[in-house]
Order: C-alpha cells, then sequence, then structure tokens
C-alpha cells in the first residue's frame, strides 16, 4: 500500500478511536493531517478570541518546513498508536 493510501486509511481509522484522545492529541493530530494533505500553513492567524482556530493554527505552525511524506507517516503512526 503506498503512502497516500496508508495516509487514507489513517484518516478512516481516526474517525473510529476507541475512545477520545485528549486535547492536546487532538491537536496533534491535526497539525499532522493538514501539514500531510495541504503542506505549510497558509492565511492569517485567527484572532484571540477565537481560542480554538487559533490553537489549530499554531499547532499546523508548528510543523511549517515538514516535508508531506514525514507528516503523514508521523500522522500514520500516531493513529495507529491510538487504535489500540
Amino acid at each position: 500500500m503506498s503512502l497516500q493510501q496508508q495516509f487514507e486509511q489513517a484518516v478512516i481509522d481516526s474517525k473510529a478511536l476507541p475512545e477520545r484522545p485528549d486535547n492536546m492529541t487532538l491537536l496533534k493530530i491535526y497539525a499532522l493531517y493538514k501539514q500531510g494533505a495541504s503542506g505549510d500553513v497558509t492565511g492569517e492567524r485567527p484572532g484571540m478570541m477565537d481560542f480554538v482556530a487559533r490553537a489549530k493554527f499554531d499547532a499546523w505552525a508548528d510543523l511549517k518546513g515538514t516535508a508531506q511524506e514525514t507528516a503523514m507517516q508521523s500522522y500514520i503512526d500516531l493513529i495507529n498508536s491510538l487504535k489500540g
């Protein structure tokens, strides 16, 4: 199975995890997904009052410069570790 196919399968698997991950893990999942799917963060950082969007943006921005393939593999590994 190609890396892209494994990534797509991990996205499906992420929706069926046995239990909901904590917020920090959810941010990591989000950031790795965005980096793997879209590359480096784009757009403006959300305002101070939009806490959730700002946290997501910052988590994704922390991965700036990470190769998409590396982010995909990290995402796959993280989802597999959470599947139990």
